[in-house]
C-alpha cells in the first residue's frame, strides 16, 4: 500500500512540478521568515530539507547555514527545483524517502519539512527519521496542514484532500503529532496554529486537469452540513469558489 501511494507521489508532483515552486501557498513569506526568527541561524550549521518540493525553506536558509542538502522522492521535482536556484550554491539536491533517509545518524544540526507530511503513508517512520539523523540537541520545524480534533471535520477534510489530489496521504491531529514527537524524544519549543487560506482555483488546478474530477470536489463542497461549511470558511462569488481556509501547525522541536 505504502508503495502505490509513494508512487502516486512521484506522479503528481512530477507533472505538477513548476505549479509548487509558483504556487502562491507555497511561496508564503511570512512564514518562511518565522522559520529564520525561530531558528537563529548558525554560519557553521548544516541542514537537511525533507520533501523540500520547490525549495522554498532550502532557499530561505541557505544564506544563513554552511549547507543544506534539499531531499525529495520525485527526481522531476528535484530537478525542477536546481535550475530555479541554480544562485545558491551550498544547496545540494538528494533523491530521498522521508522515511528512509539516506543518511548517517547525527548528521544534521537542523532538519525542517513543510507543507509534505500529510504525503507520507508511515508519519511514525518519518518522525523516527528524523531524530536519527538529527544531532543531539539538533532542531526539528515543521510546516503542515492539520486536521481537527473534532472528528466530523476531520473526516471531511483528509475526504476533500483526497479528492482534490490522489497523493494525498492524511493530514494528522495536533494530537497525533505530539503522541510522536514524545515518542522520539523530540520536546516543543515553539508552535503556531493558524488559518490558512487557499485561494480554491489555485488549489484545485493544482493536482487536477480533469473536469469531471473538478465538478465532483466542488459538488461535495456544496453537499457539506452548514457547519463544516462555515468552519472552513468557503467564500463564494458570482456562484464560483473564490477560497476557504483550513488549519496549519508550525511547530519546532529539540532533540533531547
Amino acid at each position: 500500500m505504502s508503495e502505490k501511494m509513494k508512487q502516486r507521489v512521484k506522479e503528481t508532483f512530477s507533472k505538477n512540478n513548476e505549479a509548487y515552486v509558483q504556487s502562491k501557498v507555497h511561496n508564503n513569506q511570512s512564514d518562511l521568515d518565522l522559520v529564520t526568527q525561530w531558528l537563529k541561524p548558525n554560519s557553521s550549521w548544516t541542514v537537511l530539507d525533507i520533501a523540500t518540493g520547490g525549495g522554498h525553506v532550502a532557499r530561505q536558509l541557505s544564506p544563513y547555514v554552511k549547507t543544506v542538502f534539499a531531499t525529495d522522492l520525485t527526481e522531476k521535482m528535484l530537478e525542477n527545483t536546481a535550475s530555479h536556484l541554480t544562485s545558491f550554491d551550498n544547496i545540494h539536491y538528494v533523491i530521498a524517502d522521508a522515511e528512509e533517509l539516506p543518511f548517517l545518524q547525527s548528521s544534521f544540526d537542523v532538519v525542517t519539512c513543510r507543507i509534505a507530511p500529510h504525503h507520507f503513508p508511515h508519519p511514525d517512520q518519518f518522525i523516527s527519521e528524523v531524530q536519527r539523523v538529527l544531532k543531539q540537541g539538533g532542531y526539528f520545524i515543521m510546516i503542515d496542514n492539520i486536521a481537527s480534533e473534532n472528528n466530523d471535520l476531520d473526516h471531511f477534510y483528509n475526504t476533500l484532500e483526497k479528492m482534490r489530489d490522489p497523493s494525498h496521504v492524511r493530514a494528522l491531529k495536533i494530537s497525533e503529532w505530539e503522541k510522536l514527537f514524545l515518542k522520539y524524544d523530540l520536546q516543543l519549543k515553539e508552535q503556531l496554529q493558524r488559518k490558512k487560506n487557499l485561494p480554491f482555483s489555485d488549489w484545485l488546478n493544482r493536482t487536477l486537469d480533469n473536469e469531471s474530477e473538478k465538478k465532483q470536489v466542488v459538488s461535495f463542497i456544496e453537499n457539506a452540513e452548514d457547519h463544516v461549511k462555515s468552519y472552513f470558511a468557503f467564500q463564494k462569488k458570482k456562484g464560483e469558489m473564490i477560497d476557504f481556509s483550513i488549519d496549519e501547525w508550525m511547530v519546532m522541536t529539540v532533540k533531547q
